[in-house]
């Protein structure tokens, strides 16, 4: 089974969410949607200043079998994408929840994080596609 830390939120497109001490949110992909991606090769984030909606493709993930989007889970601007990716995309495979965060976000709206799931919740939407 994939990990699921409890502290974080998740969205159905299976990213997750830590809120920061500064009001801000870090996002990456799901240790459950680097699995099923495969080994990457390249993470395309959005550029700091981007005004993202939620629900919206804004970045990319790519492996040797496909390219998939990654869905902004709130509303807001990205203050950073994660730079470190370009040369190591592979740290969202080996770290999903650490290195391997996508982008940073401060939320227009930080009512839209009660929306998102919790631990439980993700767990059970996981167990349901399998």
């Amino acid at each position: 089974m994939s990990q699921v830390p409890e502290d974080l939120k998740y969205t159905q497109n299976h990213e997750w969410v830590r809120l920061e001490a500064d009001g801000s949110v870090t996002v990456g992909i799901t240790d459950h949607a680097q699995e099923s991606i495969g080994d990457l090769v390249f993470v395309e984030a959005p550029e700091p200043g981007t005004s993202v909606q939620a629900q919206e493709a804004c970045a990319v993930v790519e492996s040797v079998k496909a390219a998939s989007d990654v869905y902004a889970p709130i509303s807001g601007e990205v203050t950073e994408g994660n730079e470190a990716l370009a040369d190591s995309p592979e740290a969202v495979n080996s770290d999903p929840y650490g290195e391997g965060w996508i982008m940073r976000i401060q939320p227009a709206d930080a009512g839209e994080l009660d929306g998102l799931m919790d631990a439980a919740a993700y767990q059970q939407l996981v167990a349901d596609e399998g």
